[in-house]
């Protein structure tokens, strides 16, 4: 069984969030032994820009859907979104007896951004005597949107000629210093030796779903990201969604995501919806300790 350990420590004040969207539906992610009969025929995660409402200002589709062959017990989608590193919005359905989940949102944004989404695909499946299996799964999308004066509303995934490209650079680097900023306050609070993990950020945690955590075979790799997604949702999905205060600032950026290189157990750095540090550490079921 994974074990999980919550520390709370500070209070960090960061920018403004626009605004943060759930369904009033909780269920809860739990992970149980992958079912290697049944998987998901799509999965996808999409941003798409839709329209100019105004000058500096336009609507971004955010497009999340999973689909199955069949109904099974229970299905579960979670999306989280971030724009130029800060938390945006959550996206969360889950259906009992269920088979396809689609959840679409139209995001309103202001001037040139970088868009991101991340999202875990979830499904329980019960057998006769009480044999529980899952299927899981991730996604992610990201899209530049560029709002300037001096030209046409424009948007891309990968940049294709030399000012995108430019925006591209102008927009990371902007991003970039700011999460290197948070990230290395978490670090320094908890006292984190950083050459002992391999650390990756939520956004890019897409890359297990086709090649092992170091140190991990693939088998393990996936119990251990069904694991820290189980942990993710209760702790930082649901504790933001349930405690976010429209007349106060969200204060959340890329959670990062630390594996030791030892194959022992992974963290997870972040700052929830008022700035306060947070640890979360999870150890692996089939580590000695």
């Amino acid at each position: 069984m994974n074990k999980w350990i919550l520390t709370v420590i500070g209070l960090l004040s960061l920018f403004v969030i626009s605004f943060l969207f759930m369904d009033n539906e909780q269920s809860v992610i739990k992970y149980f032994p992958l079912d290697e009969e049944k998987k998901f025929t799509k999965m996808s995660s999409s941003l798409q820009l839709l329209s100019q409402t105004d000058q500096d200002e336009y609507d971004v589709s955010w497009t999340v859907t999973s689909e199955m062959e069949e109904s099974i017990y229970l299905r579960q989608d979670v999306s989280l979104l971030f724009v130029d590193g800060q938390l945006q919005g959550i996206l969360s359905k889950w259906k009992e007896n269920g088979q396809n989940l689609t959840q679409k949102l139209s995001i309103h944004g202001e001037d040139s951004s970088h868009f991101q989404i991340v999202s875990f695909h979830h499904g329980e499946i019960h057998y006769p005597d009480d044999e529980i299996k899952s299927i899981q799964g991730m996604t992610q999308d990201e899209l530049y949107v560029i709002d300037s004066p001096y030209s046409a509303l424009e948007s891309f995934e990968q940049p294709t000629d030399a000012n995108q490209k430019d925006w591209k650079k102008t927009l990371d680097r902007a991003t970039n210093q700011q999460l290197s900023f948070q990230w290395e306050q978490l670090l320094n609070y908890f006292n984190i030796p950083d050459k002992k993990y391999t650390i990756v950020p939520l956004t890019k945690l897409t890359q297990f779903e086709t090649k092992p955590i170091p140190g991990l075979n693939q088998e393990q790799t996936e119990q251990v990201i069904g694991q820290l997604w189980e942990g993710l949702y209760k702790n930082y999905v649901l504790e933001i969604s349930s405690n976010m205060n429209e007349n106060q600032p969200i204060k959340s950026y890329i959670p990062l995501i630390l594996f030791d290189k030892e194959a022992k157990h992974l963290l997870v750095l972040y700052q929830d919806q008022n700035g306060n540090k947070k640890q979360l550490i999870q150890y692996y079921p089939f580590s000695s300790n």
